[in-house]
C-alpha cells in the first residue's frame, strides 16, 4: 500500500493565488510518487485544491470530517475514502493514525494546532513520523523564532528544533519526505538538581 502523508492546511477562499499554486504543486508531486492524501477532508481553500490535484494525478484521498462541517456542504464528496467523526479531536486522532509523513501548509489557527499537537508527540517521542512545514515565502518565519525564544528562555531543549524540517518549495518538501529518516526525541524533562 501507497503511504499517505497528512497534509494541514487552509480551508479559506481569500487568499493570494500563489498558496492555492502551491497545494496544487503538492498534490501533483504527491500523486507522481504514488502517494496518497489524509487530511481534513474539505473541497474548500487550500484543502480542496489540494485534493483536487492528488486525484488529477491519479492519487489516492482520505478525507476526516467532522459531521457538523460535513452537513454544511464542505466535505470533498469524491474523495475515495470519506470518513465522517464526531469531533475535531477524533478526526486529528484518525489522521495522525493513517499518516506515514505530515506536511504543513500556510495556514491559520486550524493549521497550526494540528501540526503543534504532532510536534509535542514528537517531543514525547510517542511518534516517529517526518514532519514538514513548507515555509512558503517565509510564512512560518516568526514561528520559528518563537520556537527559538522557547529554547532560549528553557522552555524547550534545543534539540526539540530537529524534530521538525522546513522547506521553501514543493520540491525541497518532497525530498526531505523521501528521506523519511526523522530523529528520534531526546528526553522532554529537564534533569534539575
Amino acid at each position: 500500500m501507497s503511504k499517505l502523508i497528512c497534509v494541514y492546511c487552509s480551508s479559506s477562499d481569500r487568499l493570494e493565488a500563489k498558496y492555492y499554486a502551491a497545494a496544487e504543486a503538492l498534490g501533483r508531486a504527491l500523486a507522481a510518487r504514488g502517494w496518497g492524501l489524509v487530511y481534513g477532508g474539505g473541497r474548500v481553500g487550500l484543502m480542496g485544491r489540494l485534493a483536487r490535484a492528488v486525484h488529477a494525478g491519479g492519487g489516492r484521498v482520505v478525507g476526516v470530517i467532522p459531521e457538523f462541517m460535513r452537513t454544511k456542504e464542505l466535505a470533498y464528496d469524491e474523495a475515495d475514502e470519506l470518513v465522517t467523526v464526531r469531533t475535531m479531536r477524533e478526526r486529528k486522532r484518525l489522521m495522525e493514525e493513517r499518516a506515514d509523513a505530515f506536511v504543513a501548509l500556510p495556514g491559520g489557527w486550524g493549521t497550526l494546532e494540528e501540526i503543534m499537537e504532532i510536534l509535542t508527540l514528537r517531543q514525547l517521542d510517542v511518534l516517529r513520523k517526518p514532519c514538514v512545514f513548507l515555509n512558503q515565502d517565509g510564512f512560518y518565519d516568526d514561528l520559528f523564532r518563537f520556537f527559538e525564544k522557547m529554547v532560549s528562555e528553557r522552555f524547550n531543549k534545543p534539540s526539540n528544533l530537529h524534530l521538525y524540517e522546513t522547506a521553501r518549495t514543493v520540491a525541497e518538501t518532497m525530498a526531505l519526505l523521501e528521506r523519511d529518516h526523522p530523529p528520534v526525541a531526546e528526553t522532554k524533562w529537564f534533569v534539575t538538581t
